[in-house]
C-alpha cells in the first residue's frame, strides 16, 4: 500500500509542477514582490494530496477486491471497497468543476481583458445597460494625503472670522478656503455663523453641523476657538473678498500684508466660476488642508443625520420593485423659473433640464416606472406632474420627513436646512442626476467620488454613457486626496492589480 501511496503522490507532485507555473505566470507584472498563491490554489493543492491518499487506499481496496474474488467472500469487504471507489470519483468531479473548470473559464475571461494598470480615461460607469441601469460601486477612495505637520508650538499671530451663506454646497468651499488661508498665515479661526438667505436670518455652526467632529479633526492643523476673546471683539476686522480656491500667491500678496497690519481680518469668499478640478501646481501642505476641510472635518450634528439617515432608508424599503435603489435629482422648481434653458453656445449644451426633460433622459438611461426617485423640491408643483406619471414612485422632502419634525425643517427661513439635506441624501443615493451644474452638483460629485458612488449621470455629457465628466476624466479635485485600489476577480479568484496611486 505504502508503495501504491507513493506513486500516487509523484503524479501528484507532477500535476502540481505543471498547475503552479502557470499561476505564477498569471501575478507576473502584477506588482507582487515574490509568488503568491491564491485561496483556491491552496485549496487545490490540500485536495489533491487527500486524493492521492484516497486513491491509493481505492488501490489497497481493489487488490482487496481481487483477493476476495479468489477466495472467501466477505460482504463486508465488498461493501467497504465500492464505498471508497464512489466516494472518490466524487471527489475527484468535484477538483475538477472547482479548480480546472473555473480555472480554465478565468483563462478565457483573461483572454478578452488585459490585466494591466487601467486606463484611467476609458472607465465607464455604466455596465450593461441594455440589462440594468445601475451600475455596481467602485471601491471606496482610500485616503492618501497626510495630515499637515502640527503648528502647536507656533503662537497664533491673529484671527480670522467668516460666516456660511447660501447652504450647503457653498459652505464647503468658505470652510476650505478659510482653513486655508489660517494655515498659512498661522491665524486662529473663529468658528463661524450661518447666515440664511434672508436678512438678519442667522444660526449657530453647532445648530446645522457636528462641531466636536469638525475641530478634532483640525486639532493641530490650525487653532480654532468658539468665539473671539472680548479684547479683540471691540476692534473692527479689514474685510478682504476672497475667491474661491484662492492661490497661495493670492494669499501671500492680496491676504497676507493686510493680516499683519491688522491681526484681525474677516473673509468674503466670491465664486467667479465653479472650481472644482485639479491643479497641475500646488503646495504640498495646502493641498493636504484643503482635502482634510473639504472630505475629513464636516459632518451633519448627529439629529440631522439620523433624519438622512431615515429619509434614505425609506425611499430604499417604500418600493420593493427597486431593490432598495433610488435615484437622487436636483430638480427644483424655483431654480428652473430664474434660469433660462436654452442651448449653450456651439456645443449645443443646455445649462438646465426641466422635469419633462429629465423624465426622457431617464427612460433613455433604461430606468423604468418602477424606479424610486428623490427629488430635491420641497413642495410638489404641478409642473412636476408629468414626471410622476411616468414614475410614480417619486418622492420629495414633503413625502419623507415625518409629522413632527416638518415644523423644525420645512418652516419659512429653513431653506438652508432643506439644503443641507438634499446635499447628504443626492451624496448616498445609489445614481445622481444633476438638472442644472453649479456648486451643489460638483460638491455632491466629490463626496461621491471620495465613497465610491460614481454614476453619475448628466444630460449634457458629452460622453457616450453621460457619464459626469469629473468621474470619465478623474479630473475633480477629490481624486488627488484619495488613492484606488484597482481590484479584478476571476472565477471566484481574487487577483491583486497594480495600485494605481493617483497624484497627491
Amino acid at each position: 500500500m505504502r508503495a501504491h501511496s507513493f506513486a500516487v503522490q509523484l503524479i501528484a507532485v507532477q500535476l502540481l509542477r505543471c498547475r503552479l507555473p502557470v499561476l505564477s505566470a498569471t501575478f507576473q507584472g502584477s506588482g507582487v514582490a515574490s509568488l503568491f498563491l491564491c485561496r483556491r490554489s491552496i485549496l487545490l493543492l490540500l485536495s489533491v494530496l487527500i486524493s492521492a491518499r484516497l486513491i491509493s487506499f481505492a488501490v489497497f481496496r481493489c487488490s482487496t477486491l481481487w483477493r476476495i474474488a479468489t477466495m472467501a467472500v466477505d460482504p463486508r469487504q465488498i461493501l467497504g471497497a465500492f464505498l471508497t471507489i464512489s466516494m472518490f470519483a466524487m471527489l475527484g468531479n468535484m477538483i475538477k468543476r472547482d479548480h480546472f473548470d473555473a480555472y480554465k473559464m478565468s483563462l478565457q475571461m483573461q483572454s478578452g481583458v488585459r490585466l494591466k494598470k487601467f486606463e484611467e480615461n476609458k472607465v465607464s460607469a455604466i455596465t450593461l445597460l441594455s440589462k440594468s441601469p445601475w451600475n455596481v460601486d467602485s471601491q471606496q477612495l482610500k485616503q492618501c494625503w497626510t495630515k499637515p505637520v502640527s503648528k502647536d508650538t507656533e503662537p497664533s499671530k491673529g484671527f480670522i472670522v467668516f460666516s456660511l451663506t447660501n447652504g450647503p454646497d457653498h459652505h464647503v468651499s468658505q470652510l476650505a478656503d478659510a482653513v486655508v488661508i489660517a494655515r498659512y498665515l498661522n491665524a486662529t479661526l473663529v468658528l463661524p455663523e450661518i447666515r440664511g438667505s434672508e436678512q438678519g436670518q442667522k444660526r449657530k455652526f453647532q445648530d446645522m453641523y457636528d462641531v466636536d467632529k469638525f475641530m478634532r479633526s483640525l486639532d493641530g492643523v490650525i487653532t480654532i476657538v468658539k468665539e473671539l476673546p472680548p479684547e479683540v471683539t471691540t476692534r473692527s476686522p479689514a474685510v478682504v473678498r476672497v475667491p474661491n480656491r484662492a492661490s497661495e500667491d493670492f494669499i501671500m500678496k492680496k491676504i497676507e500684508p493686510i493680516f499683519r497690519a491688522k491681526g484681525y481680518l474677516r473673509l468674503a469668499t466670491y465664486f467667479p466660476s465653479v472650481n472644482l478640478k485639479l491643479r497641475e501646481k500646488q503646495n504640498a501642505d495646502l493641498a493636504s488642508t484643503t482635502c482634510l476641510a473639504m472630505f475629513g472635518s464636516l459632518e451633519l450634528k448627529p439629529e440631522i443625520q439620523e433624519l438622512v439617515d431615515m429619509m434614505a432608508g425609506s425611499l430604499r424599503t417604500l418600493n420593493q420593485k427597486s431593490n432598495g435603489c433610488f435615484v437622487a435629482i436636483d430638480l427644483r422648481t424655483d431654480v428652473l423659473e430664474k434660469k433660462i434653458c436654452k442651448q449653450n453656445g456651439f456645443k449645443q449644451r443646455k445649462s438646465c433640464y426641466n422635469a419633462q426633460e429629465i423624465a426622457e433622459f431617464l427612460k433613455k438611461m433604461g430606468f423604468d416606472g418602477n424606479t424610486t426617485i428623490y427629488l430635491t423640491q420641497t413642495w410638489w408643483h404641478e409642473s412636476l406632474n408629468f414626471f410622476r406619471e411616468i414614475f410614480p414612485n417619486t418622492y420629495i422632502k414633503d413625502d419623507l420627513i415625518p409629522a413632527d419634525k416638518k415644523g423644525a425643517f420645512l418652516k419659512p427661513g429653513s431653506s438652508d436646512l432643506q439644503r443641507a439635506i438634499d446635499f447628504y441624501i443626492c451624496s448616498q443615493s445609489d445614481a445622481f442626476v444633476p438638472a442644472f451644474t453649479g456648486l451643489f452638483y460638483g460638491h455632491v460629485a466629490g463626496r461621491r467620488i471620495a465613497s465610491g458612488r460614481t454614476q453619475i449621470l448628466v444630460p449634457s455629457s458629452l460622453s457616450p454613457d453621460f457619464l459626469s465628466s469629473f468621474v470619465s476624466k478623474k479630473n475633480h479635485l477629490a481624486y488627488s486626496c484619495k488613492e484606488l485600489f484597482w481590484l479584478m476577480s476571476f472565477a471566484n479568484v481574487i487577483l491583486i492589480e497594480d495600485v494605481s496611486f493617483l497624484i497627491c
